[in-house]
């Protein structure tokens, strides 16, 4: 399934059903008097968390979802059948505005949540409603309240407790295919992930935490400029930051370029990302040469533990989960 995490639909509520206007006719029953029935309500437009959703691709397709119209009233005093639901299913991480506005209606993160966003037009009532001692045989029943329309801008930003980021070849996708079952696209060249995915990863001790790993970021994500600010907000729910860098790529005499890059772009984007958590993690140790390149950022870097590891061959990678699952806990 294709990701899609932007998307404007148009929802309607549900009109309300036309209040009858009828009276009693039965044999050998005098004046029956009135008996017309109310009409049902129409339905109401509701969205409800699905943790099975991952994208907003069901809704790049279909622009137009209404509820049902509640039905009429009947003689009889047989009250319209109310019109049922639409109900979107929406992945947990949405943010639902006005699309005109842009003003935010409801931010549905909890698997739990529902929200009525389109409340159904009520019934009209029937005329027996309107029977009194004063007008024993009344001949006018009420229209069905209208639903109501309304323009939405559906946006995904994704819930995870780990955010992978680093420049495009920094091993991303290899380290998340190691710790989790996620099997991302993984080749040499740049760019081979397109969209975010999310891996879960099961500690030895601890609860499993999410793990999501973001296309790579490169140097003016921030002002659109390669993938970076179709995916720079996907980073701001996760808890923590793990920032992984190609060591083999490391120049001694400028050993903090690649890191300075990315903790750039992420400030200019967002002060909340620039002060999140982050774990400095080095990969693709097992490769020549990248010794003494490791040394070098180490030096430049002293005041932040930095990490090691092979993402393919798997050396250091529990030291990385055990750290996570501790600051998890913590946080």
């Amino acid at each position: 399934m294709k990701f899609v995490d932007e998307t404007i639909i148009t929802v309607s509520s549900g009109n309300g059903g036309r209040g009858c206007t009828s009276f009693r006719r039965e044999r050998y029953i005098e004046r029956g008097g009135p008996d017309g029935g109310d009409g049902g309500d129409g339905g109401d437009v509701i969205l409800k968390v699905d943790p099975s959703k991952r994208t907003l691709y069901d809704y790049r397709r279909q622009k137009f979802l209404r509820a049902k119209n509640g039905e009429g009233g009947q003689g009889k005093q047989k009250h319209g059948k109310n019109g049922s639901p639409c109900i979107l299913a929406l992945p947990p991480g949405t943010i639902v505005s006005n699309a005109d506005t842009n003003e935010i209606i409801v931010d549905l993160t909890d698997t739990e949540d529902e929200y009525i966003i389109a409340q159904g037009g009520m019934g009209g009532r029937g005329n027996k409603r309107f029977a009194s001692s004063t007008n024993r045989a009344p001949r006018y029943s009420q229209p069905g309240i209208p639903g109501i329309e309304l323009k939405l801008k559906l946006e995904l930003k994704l819930l995870a407790d780990v955010g992978l980021v680093g420049l495009p070849n920094a091993g991303k996708s290899t380290l998340i295919s190691n710790i989790s079952a996620a099997r991302p696209k993984i080749a040499e060249y740049p760019f081979t992930t397109l969209t975010p995915i999310i891996g879960m990863v099961e500690p030895t001790f601890g609860e499993p935490f999410a793990v999501a790993d973001i296309p790579g970021l490169i140097e003016g994500a921030h002002e659109g400029i390669g993938l970076g600010i179709s995916f720079l907000k996907h980073i701001e729910r996760t808890g923590i930051l793990v920032h992984l860098i190609d060591s083999f790529q490391i120049d001694p005499d400028f050993p903090l370029k690649s890191f300075n890059i990315i903790n750039n772009e992420l400030s200019k984007y967002s002060q909340t990302l620039a002060q999140k958590t982050q774990i400095v993690v080095l990969n693709k140790i097992d490769l020549p040469g990248t010794k003494e390149k490791v040394a070098a950022f180490k030096h430049a870097l002293k005041d932040i533990q930095v990490l090691t590891l092979s993402a393919v061959t798997g050396k250091g990678v529990k030291e990385l989960i055990s750290l996570l699952s501790s600051k998890l806990i913590k946080s």
